[in-house]
């Protein structure tokens, strides 16, 4: 999962994770969505929305309302869920030289 924009949240056990993948958009806000991810031992994925559109001003805040999303569906998971702040996709430009 390291080659995507993902950070993992926490493992069911089931083997599925939570995942959260956090973006900032050209006019400088940010937000977050939340995926549900079997990944297979031939390193494929397949991913299921669980929440999208979790957006604030700062990258934190919209990590913050993520991860307080998250708590609300997993309650009982909440003691093993990775805290915030997650890693973050500056977007396809950032790296070019303009």
């Amino acid at each position: 999962m390291s080659r995507i924009n993902l950070d993992p949240l926490m493992t069911f056990p089931d083997g599925t994770h939570l995942v959260i993948s956090t973006q900032c958009s050209k006019q400088g806000d940010f937000s977050c969505a939340l995926y549900s991810a079997v990944v297979e031992e031939n390193d494929q994925a397949a991913f299921q929305v669980i929440s999208n559109h979790l957006s604030a001003t700062t990258c934190l805040s919209a990590q913050e309302h993520a991860y307080s999303y998250a708590l609300r569906l997993y309650p009982r998971a909440a003691e093993s869920m990775k805290k915030p702040p997650y890693l973050i996709w500056p977007g396809p430009r950032a790296g070019l030289v303009q």
